[in-house]
């Protein structure tokens, strides 16, 4: 059952938690959930600081999705809000 949220106004279909991975498994793990996701559904991808939030984003536009937002925590994580576009 997936978790229908909303993040500073974004309505998001799926999350997906990769602060227990490291690179590359984040993008790996990312990348995965969001080819589980309908064309034009949201994702919030959880990640930590530092080499996922350099990593993860150039990778996942590289992939050609659309990066909504980087939302920090505050708490040494972020949430990614990604739109699947159809490949």
């Amino acid at each position: 059952m997936r978790l229908r949220m909303e993040i500073e106004g974004i309505k998001i279909d799926d999350t997906v938690d990769i602060t227990d991975k490291v690179c590359p498994l984040t993008f790996v793990k990312a990348k995965v959930a969001i080819d589980e996701l309908d064309d034009g559904e949201v994702i919030a991808i959880r990640m930590n600081d530092g080499e996922p939030v350099q990593n993860v984003p150039r990778s996942i536009k590289e992939e050609g999705h659309q990066i909504l937002k980087l939302v920090n925590n505050e708490d040494g994580t972020y949430n990614l809000i990604v739109k699947k576009v159809e490949e």
